[in-house]
């Protein structure tokens, strides 16, 4: 299993657009072979931080996920409202 934190700083005027263009990318990505739990959270104290995570069941279905047509045509958008890159972590399961 492998969880993956994607951290979004976004601008504060974009944020409602942010989490609307989201809904579709999270309903296509829940319905994916291997993943496990798709969710995005907003920042108690940073409004502007809008952070994904997920679990997936390996990289192969990470890779699938990445070269989605849902991925490849939201995520462009989603950066374009962003103040700076997304922060993506992936962190495998010890225990």
């Amino acid at each position: 299993m492998i969880t993956i934190v994607a951290k979004n700083t976004v601008n504060k005027d974009y944020i409602h657009e942010f989490i609307k263009l989201t809904s579709k990318l999270i309903e296509e990505s829940r319905k994916e072979n291997g993943c496990k739990m798709y969710h995005l959270y907003q920042d108690n104290n940073n409004k502007n931080i809008l952070t994904f995570i997920e679990k997936w069941e390996n990289e192969e279905s990470i890779r699938i996920h990445n070269e989605s047509i849902h991925f490849k045509k939201i995520v462009p958008k989603l950066n374009r409202i962003q103040e700076k890159d997304t922060e993506v972590n992936l962190y495998k399961e010890i225990e």
